[in-house]
């Protein structure tokens, strides 16, 4: 009977522990995601100088995850400050991209969704299909938009960074450092202010779902914290590329290899703190070198022994770039001898055109500045289309500004012969090229018409009941000058910003003309329409 006893003791202990066992796996499967054992690297800068305030294996190649999309967004803003693209650009959303795996916003192959959406998903919700999307929208293939995105990091000084694809899914050679991913967020933050504020939303209307941010606990627990990206993959292990800024000191740092996100966060706090401690306090700003956006037709080029980089560690990869710049434009041979009449005509522009050159180039010349396009959009009429005039100032200033630019195609000047007697003058027709645009040129507008029911006179404006949006339509260097054009902005299309509150306020780069207490969607409609009439235009708010 004792034996028996045993025997059953022993069995129902061993029944025991298989269970106990089962009961841990379980529960590690249902517990928090823990990274293998990822390298680990971190660097610390100070973002108002570059100076580097702390570094662990900063320079070591490892797997950036999705802290890449930082690159794909700022491509994504560079094409947008150029003029090929607005935040209202149509993306048709290719299979490539629609086939994505999760983090994902739910995007269909052959859909349509706006740039803006797209942006934000990316940032906030770091969706791998919308990072794919505006990659393959730019750059046509994952594999040319990769090679843009690599010649763009190695031209902002990421000396040790290669991408292959848009999102940061691990791919062979897919590759950066802390040092490298600090560097990115700093250009981010000096290069576009404008589209910072996305990073640090805590959700977001990404167009077909409200999206939360990936990176929202730290933001809430960190005093100061304001962005910048996440990143996770079990290669990369748990990544984040953090940004924080306390009395006028601002700190990015990286981080790579964590181990889950709750240790990704405090040891993000810990390198920040260190960062806020070593920074000094009266410290110079010295912003990083904005470089000019990429060619398309130069982002394959003949390798040099400069660009290759090990893809992996021990081996080696060679970027090829084929060179097809326009490197000069000469002026057509001029026409056959069209008689006196027509060397009269020209002879008698030269002088205009020297004026208009001189105009022109001139130091003080204010042209460019943003007042004068709004004076010229609130004043100035259109020209009938078909009317065919003797060439005017504005038109010879064209001329002269083109002529200035090595890189222009030249411009035809058609002279037609007529008879002349006395002072009778012959017409001169430029042809047909139109006049330079002085803003980047957007997307036609899509017009929308506001129901009465949605236009309300605000006497006193109230950031309750969702307005707590508003618009910046420029940066100037005094507050009479920023004054002066919020004014003549508003009159220009007062049936929206009318209904907000006129304010300038006080940079770190100086005076910027906003305009507050508006709904989302009238801050949004009120930038497509500036833009659309070339008036630089962005949305600020939650």
């Amino acid at each position: 009977m004792i034996g028996k006893a045993m025997t059953l003791r022993l069995g129902q202990c061993v029944r025991n522990f298989v269970v106990l066992v089962a009961l841990t796996l379980i529960a590690a499967s249902f517990g928090p995601h823990v990274a293998g054992a990822a390298p680990y690297a971190a660097y610390v800068m100070d973002a108002r100088t570059g100076e580097t305030l702390y570094s662990e294996n900063a320079d070591t190649r490892l797997h950036p995850a999705s802290l890449t999309k930082m690159m794909t967004l700022y491509i994504a803003f560079e094409e947008i400050e150029r003029g090929r693209l607005s935040l209202d650009t149509m993306v048709t959303v290719s299979k490539n991209a629609a086939a994505q795996p999760p983090s994902r916003l739910g995007l269909k192959a052959g859909q349509k969704i706006q740039l803006r959406y797209l942006i934000r998903a990316a940032a906030v919700k770091s969706a791998n299909d919308a990072a794919a999307a505006i990659g393959d929208h730019i750059g046509g293939t994952t594999e040319a938009f990769a090679l843009r995105m690599t010649k763009t990091a190695k031209a902002i000084g990421m000396k040790n960074t290669t991408f292959k694809n848009a999102n940061g899914l691990t791919a062979k050679g897919h590759l950066s450092t802390t040092r490298d991913m600090s560097v990115m967020g700093r250009h981010l933050f000096y290069d576009f202010p404008q589209y910072y504020n996305i990073f640090s939303r805590r959700t977001t209307d990404a167009g077909i779902a409200e999206v939360a941010n990936t990176n929202r606990r730290f933001l809430a627990a960190y005093k100061g914290a304001d962005g910048i990206k996440t990143g996770y993959t079990d290669a990369a292990g748990f990544n984040l590329t953090g940004s924080a800024e306390r009395d006028g000191v601002r700190i990015i740092a990286t981080v790579f290899g964590g181990k889950s996100t709750a240790d990704r966060n405090a040891k993000m706090a810990d390198l920040l703190d260190l960062g806020f401690r070593k920074a000094g306090k009266n410290v110079a700003e010295q912003p990083p070198t904005k470089v000019a956006p990429a060619d398309d037709e130069a982002l394959v080029a003949a390798a040099g022994p400069d660009d290759a980089l090990p893809e992996v560690e021990g081996g080696a990869a060679k970027t090829i770039r084929l060179q097809l710049a326009v490197k000069s434009s000469p002026r057509p041979l001029p026409r056959p001898d069209s008689g006196e009449a027509a060397e009269g005509m020209v002879a008698a522009m030269q002088g205009g055109i020297a004026g208009a050159l001189a105009e022109a180039t001139a130091p003080d010349a204010p042209e460019e500045g943003l007042e004068n396009q709004a004076v010229a959009l609130a004043d100035t009429p259109e020209p009938a289309p078909d009317a065919i005039t003797a060439p005017a100032a504005d038109s010879e200033a064209t001329l002269a500004e083109a002529a200035a630019e090595p890189e222009a195609a030249p411009t035809e000047l058609t002279v037609t012969a007529a008879p002349v007697s006395g002072t009778q003058l012959a017409l001169v027709e430029v042809a047909p090229r139109p006049a330079k645009r002085k803003a980047p040129i957007y997307d036609a507008p899509i017009e929308v018409k506001l129901d009465a029911s949605e236009v309300t006179e605000v006497m006193t404006l109230s950031t309750s009941g969702g307005r707590h949006y508003g618009v910046m339509v420029g940066q100037f260097s005094s507050q009479g000058e920023a004054d002066r054009f919020l004014t003549k902005t508003v009159l220009a299309d007062g049936t929206i910003l009318g209904q907000g509150l006129r304010k300038v306020t006080k940079g770190k780069r100086g005076y910027d003309a906003n305009v507050f207490g508006l709904t989302q969607r009238e801050a949004e409609l009120a930038c497509s329409r500036l833009q659309a009439k070339g008036v630089q235009c962005f949305t600020m708010g939650e």
